[in-house]
């Protein structure tokens, strides 16, 4: 099996989001909160309170069921029982800032910039997650690393899509609701792929049930030439959709990767301008300094404009209270 190098990205980031739905899938999301509702999954909002979910998150369950209204509901209701099961909202608001912090070391890590339609850009670099680190890795209570990956998709749910959606944006007002990612693999063996298979395959399962649609465009790069046996491999982890927006890019993935990004948000051992590296910490860029001031540290939200540590969970934002 061989896969070509994609020469060409198209992305369409606003088909099947707010203000650009077609009658059907406008039909469709509003039978959706309509079900929700009704089995007290969703709480729609008041003069007094704000909704328990935003419309954006709603619409990303139902593009992941192609805006099947009745398999989005089974997705939401089994996320929302996940949600429970494992107290998420508690996890988050209570998570010790150091450990969050040196979690971000074994998951794509946000650049601090945006592509040009507005959404963060995320990268993975596997190399960078030498020996000693899966060493580290492997010492983790399983339940616990479990949790450490739920907190980093609720960072970038609550916090760094919040934001971005609140900077200014080629696509507003529609909403930021997913991400662009880099998945650098050079100097990456297959042993050490193979290594890292069921921690790869921890996250990428829960993203997929629980956090759908927030992927937009993987790229690929500096893919050894036994990416095609690795990606046969992992294939069965993602659903079709998310697997449509994995582009395997060539030799040059700076041509490509700067029809998407600009330059200067692009690090430069990409092909951009941006001097950033796996390691470093984001590196916002002027508007999101002006409205946060540097990146928070630990478990924060971004509401109504202000950064917020994440509250404990009171009853009434319990769905079925």
């Amino acid at each position: 099996m061989s896969i070509e190098p994609t020469s060409t990205v198209t992305v369409d980031v606003l088909a099947g989001h707010l203000g650009h739905l077609t009658e059907a899938q406008q039909e469709a999301f509003t039978v959706f909160r309509e079900r929700l509702t009704k089995v007290q999954l969703y709480r729609p909002g008041t003069d007094d309170d704000i909704p328990s979910h935003d419309e954006p998150t709603l619409l990303r369950f139902l593009r992941a069921r192609r805006f099947d209204s009745a398999k989005a509901h089974k997705q939401f209701a089994d996320a929302e029982a996940w949600r429970a099961k494992h107290n998420v909202d508690e996890l988050y608001a209570t998570f010790p800032v150091d450990e969050m912090e040196s979690s971000r070391r074994f998951y794509p890590r946000w650049t601090g910039r945006r592509d040009k339609n507005g959404l963060p850009v995320y990268v993975y670099r596997l190399a960078s997650l030498d020996t000693q680190l899966q060493k580290e890795l492997n010492q983790i209570p399983t339940e616990r690393r479990y949790q450490r990956i739920v907190v980093l998709y609720e960072t970038m749910t609550r916090f760094v899509l919040r934001l971005c959606t609140h900077l200014p944006h080629s696509t507003s007002p529609t909403p930021i609701s997913s991400v662009t990612t880099i998945i650098d693999l050079q100097n990456v063996s297959i042993g050490m792929l193979w290594n890292w298979r069921r921690h790869l395959q921890e996250a990428s399962t829960l993203a997929t049930a629980n956090y759908p649609e927030t992927l937009s465009t993987i790229a690929v790069v500096n893919s050894p030439s036994f990416f095609p046996t690795v990606w046969g491999w992992i294939k069965p982890w993602f659903d079709e959709g998310t697997r449509n927006k994995v582009h395997v890019l060539g030799k040059d993935p700076g041509e490509v990767l700067r029809t998407l990004i600009h330059a200067e948000d692009l690090p430069k051992i990409y092909g951009g301008e941006l001097g950033w590296n796996f390691e470093d910490e984001p590196a916002l860029d002027e508007a999101a300094k002006t409205v946060i001031g540097e990146m928070s540290k630990g478990p924060a939200e971004f509401i109504g404009g202000q950064v917020q540590k994440p509250a404990l969970p009171s009853p009434k934002d319990s769905p079925t209270s």
